[in-house]
């Protein structure tokens, strides 16, 4: 077991009154290829110094500067997502499509009506989709090492929980084990004297898991720009992001033996979870023509303040034969018919972004532009993320520490990492012709976790009589793993999943 999981399995630990926050939440919230109008998507999202794109709210504000007049843009998309699992050395693999959309809204620009170094300045307002949670995942294997069912073992007995609180106290997880006796007391003398599990590991298990994830995140940007001497641009960003999420987990543990016994035939835990919530973020950056075809760029992403609730509901059905025989239990008749509801903060990573373009032919006149070639290093501080209790909660001593423990742990499991993002276009007015890519390397600091995201991209653009018409498909090959439990004194097993995700974007602009 590598030092991170180690390091992590010590202090996490669940929250009486609802399942709590993990290292994997945050990271979900800062590790994601982001989305935008058909024509950001063509070039792998390399705009960082090119400009005259609305999705430059999301990467460099400077970018908008570049407009002299107004557009309106519209861009909805789709998602084909294809994900392979590999588990205990079982494969499985599940598709799930769905809608998506890019950066939508107008840019206002206009002419400075002074004598000055400002010719010009832009104003624009947009949405765009960064992150889209949609996926469907499955796998399946057989395990004579570990179960599910220890974490609630280790959880009742690093409390030494009594009975009374093994029943009642941990009302989204081990206390639905007990009361299905999943999980069951051990006595001596008619005293407490431990925890067991029923389930037969040593003959193994049959273990599956089924998550059905939906949701996004959503930012709404409100970027200003200002134009210095057609050279130096300046731009300025307040964003909104609102985060919506939803997993439907269902996880199954099967007796391989089939024995009837054994006391154990098989147990099944749901789950629903949602988080909720928005937050606030500026964003700052600069474009500098060098010369007239040459182009830097660079932006500076504040961390992003979230405003967070989670909400849960579980159940748990056991089968434990002749011990106990048929059991259901569910957290809504643990909680007086009530979804479990945390509240708390969450502060994702800056980042840094730096890049340059070059263009082809005239300047000045874009439609004797012939093209441009452009690149994007962007650096992301992933175990910068930071939980902390939401205000009203701020004297809870125990999430105080939950959090502090769990902050610790991010700063040792994640790592800051590098992006990189190319493209290019080729103009033969009215049409262009775009190809880009881009590589976003693994945010785990532990080398054995294998995770990456590799993206290829291209689209045709169509502009003529004030209106334009992009359209862009990009392809993903995303690389991660995923942990169905974790447990403190045993080697966790993982499955390496691969993820392969289709995105057509189609952007329609009109000129105002």
């Amino acid at each position: 077991m590598s030092k991170y999981l180690l390091f992590f399995l010590a202090f996490i630990f669940f929250l009486s009154e609802a399942d709590a926050q993990q290292p994997e939440d945050a990271l979900k919230f800062s590790w994601y290829l982001p989305g935008g109008t058909a024509r950001f998507n063509s070039i792998g999202g390399a705009v960082g110094s090119l400009g005259g794109d609305i999705t430059a709210n999301n990467v460099n504000p400077a970018g908008i500067g570049l407009y002299k007049t107004g557009e309106v843009i519209l861009t909805p998309g789709m998602l084909f997502n294809n994900t392979k699992s590999t588990y205990l050395g079982s494969d499985d693999a599940l598709k799930k499509n769905g809608f998506a959309y890019g950066a939508t809204g107008f840019v206002l620009g206009s002419t400075s009506r002074y004598n000055g170094p400002m010719v010009s300045s832009a104003f624009s307002i947009s949405v765009n989709q960064l992150a889209s949670f949609n996926n469907h995942t499955y796998y399946k294997g057989s395990n004579n090492y570990s179960s599910y069912s220890e974490k609630y073992l280790e959880e009742l007995i690093r409390d030494n929980a009594s009975p009374y609180a093994a029943e009642n106290n941990y009302i989204f997880g081990s206390s639905l084990a007990y009361r299905t006796y999943l999980i069951d007391s051990t006595n001596s003398n008619g005293q407490l004297i431990g925890y067991k599990s029923l389930v037969p590991i040593g003959t193994g298990v049959s273990q599956e898991r089924d998550e059905d994830t939906k949701g996004g995140i959503h930012e709404i940007a409100l970027a200003w720009a200002g134009n210095f001497a057609d050279k130096l641009f300046l731009g300025v960003g307040l964003n909104i992001p609102v985060v919506d999420y939803t997993r439907d987990l269902s996880y199954k543990e099967t007796d391989l033996t089939t024995n009837p016994d054994n006391n154990f035939d098989f147990f099944e835990y749901k789950e629903n979870y949602r988080t909720s919530g928005a937050g606030i973020n500026a964003k700052l950056g600069f474009i500098y023509k060098l010369q007239d075809k040459f182009r830097l760029g660079f932006a500076f992403h504040t961390p992003t303040l979230l405003d967070l609730k989670d909400k849960i509901r579980s159940s748990m059905t056991t089968n434990t034969e002749a011990y106990a025989g048929l059991l259901s239990e569910t957290s809504d008749n643990l909680n007086s018919g009530n979804a479990g509801e945390v509240h708390y903060n969450l502060v994702t990573p800056y980042r840094l972004l730096g890049s340059f373009s070059f263009v082809f032919g005239s300047v000045a006149d874009t439609k004797k532009q012939k093209g441009f070639i452009t690149a994007d290093v962007e650096y992301v501080n992933y175990r910068g993320a930071r939980y902390s209790t939401a205000a009203e909660n701020s004297d809870d001593q125990t999430a105080n520490d939950y959090y502090n423990a769990m902050n610790d742990v991010i700063k040792d499991y994640y790592k800051g990492n590098f992006n990189f993002k190319l493209g290019g276009e080729l103009k033969f007015d009215p049409i262009a012709v775009r190809l880009g890519g881009a590589y976003y390397g693994s945010p785990y600091a532990d080398k054995s976790l294998k995770a990456s995201r590799f993206l290829l991209t291209g689209g045709l653009g169509y502009r003529k009589h004030g209106y334009f018409l992009d359209l862009a498909y990009g392809y993903s090959m995303n690389k991660d793993v995923n942990f169905p439990y974790r447990l403190n004194d045993k080697a966790n097993v993982f499955a390496n999943q691969q993820n392969n995700r289709g995105n057509l974007v189609f952007t329609l602009g009109i000129k105002i």
